[in-house]
């Protein structure tokens, strides 16, 4: 299948910003969510398969690819996964869809996370990828975690400190970054990596990754502490994936900790990959949300 078939790819302005995305498909309406430090093409192997049966919408998100970059502030409160997922929204209202599901990963599940918190009438299904919720990992840190994840340290440090090391060879830190289990500078899709080195290129790309996980630290802990307090959890039904090669599932025990933050049903398992499921095992993935996604 070539490069996202039958899409159709738009700089659509929400709210007096750009976001940038690609949409294809008849059916209820599917919100695709990508991590750090990708665009919304790390969805080629998966969008257009789910496009057979879904609206499908694949979004650069907030500060990320070729989408809206608000500027570095004091609190990075523009990039709190509030502020992020009312961005997506938004987005997906100004298509028409008032209530979708959504599949994401790394980031973007971060921000469905707290979408589905924050909106519980617009999200029906919720499916993630390779994440715990991020005050688990925080409250639970330990050496592994600070060996394995040292990058939410380095990217959290204060603006200019990881903006300016990473400009040093932007080509280099994303393939650092993207190497936690070993693989070359084919591994990508090379459409793929092409549009993700292409947006690191942008004006504004770095600090606003840098800015996602600063605020991480400290806005969208006080946020994750008051849904906490407040019994708030995740109505809808809710599946959960993870790669067998990578961290999450030798740290955790991603299906107990998740129940203890949703209300509804939790399912979900490993599957035969490192972190970037949706590239690595794509037909695994698509597997395992058979039966899950309601197609209608």
């Amino acid at each position: 299948m070539s490069f996202f078939s039958g899409f159709i790819l738009e700089t659509r302005t929400v709210e007096r910003r750009p976001f940038r995305l690609r949409r294809a498909g008849e059916g209820p309406p599917l919100l695709l969510l990508h991590g750090n430090p990708q665009t919304h093409a790390m969805w080629h192997r998966v969008a257009p398969r789910l496009a057979e049966r879904f609206s499908v919408v694949c979004p650069d998100l907030t500060g990320y690819g070729f989408s809206h970059k608000p500027p570095v502030s004091g609190d990075s409160a523009a990039y709190a996964k509030r502020a992020m997922a009312a961005d997506m929204v938004a987005v997906m209202r100004d298509l028409g869809h008032t209530r979708f599901q959504v599949l994401a990963h790394d980031r973007g599940a971060r921000v469905a996370h707290r979408l589905a918190l924050d909106w519980p009438d617009a999200v029906n299904r919720l499916a993630l990828l390779d994440i715990v919720p991020t005050i688990e990992h925080f409250e639970r840190v330990d050496m592994a975690f600070g060996l394995g994840y040292w990058h939410w340290f380095f990217l959290a440090q204060p603006h200019p400190l990881p903006e300016r090391m990473i400009r040093g060879d932007v080509e280099d830190w994303f393939d650092l970054h993207t190497s936690r289990e070993p693989k070359d500078r084919g591994f990508f899709h090379p459409e793929a990596r092409a549009d993700y080195l292409a947006a690191l290129h942008l004006p504004g790309t770095i600090e606003a990754i840098c800015e996602d996980y600063r605020a991480a630290t400290a806005i969208d802990l006080l946020h994750d502490r008051e849904s906490r307090a407040a019994g708030q959890r995740i109505r809808a039904p809710l599946r959960v994936l993870w790669g067998a090669k990578g961290k999450i599932g030798a740290w955790y025990d991603p299906l107990a900790l998740w129940h203890g933050y949703a209300d509804g049903d939790v399912s979900g398992g490993p599957m035969p990959s490192g972190h970037y499921l949706a590239e690595e095992a794509p037909d695994q993935v698509l597997k395992a949300l058979e039966g899950f996604l309601d197609a209608g």
